[in-house]
């Protein structure tokens, strides 16, 4: 099966648009987009308020692994393997993803915090999944 959304021909901007419709009908607040040296939209950034206090939110898109999936899918035509493309697929994945775990909210099966918790931003400007990945998965600084 290819990968998902791989005919998308939404801009990303125009994705990133609906993604942040999407959280903020969900209680997201100061949203930010994040770009990259080279123009393109890497991340949105918010703050969600919670029982615990507000929480501030990084979600990621990363282009180079969609675009290494989309070359080496042989369903997914040559001409749709560019960097253009693959930064569209991934804002559309990650549209998706949002969408699904606004849906899972909403059932109340989950609470806000379950959801975006790897993806808190914590003091030193990294997400929590990016400081645990940093530890080796330890809660604290290391092995004892």
């Amino acid at each position: 099966m290819p990968l998902a959304n791989y005919t998308t021909s939404v801009e990303a901007a125009k994705t990133v648009g609906e993604i942040q419709h999407i959280l903020v009908a969900h209680g997201a607040r100061e949203i930010l987009m994040n770009y990259g040296d080279d123009g393109v939209i890497e991340s949105l950034s918010f703050i969600v308020n919670t029982a615990h206090g507000n929480m501030p939110i990084k979600l990621p898109v990363s282009i180079e692994p969609v675009l290494k999936i989309m070359q080496r899918d042989s369903k997914i035509p040559n001409h749709l393997c560019n960097k253009e493309q693959a930064v569209r697929v991934a804002w559309r994945i990650l549209k998706d993803w949002v969408r699904a775990q606004m849906a899972i909210l909403e059932t109340d099966m989950v609470r806000l915090e379950q959801i975006f918790l790897p993806y808190m931003i914590t003091p030193d400007g990294k997400t929590l999944y990016e400081n645990m990945v940093d530890k080796g998965f330890y809660l604290t600084e290391g092995k004892d």
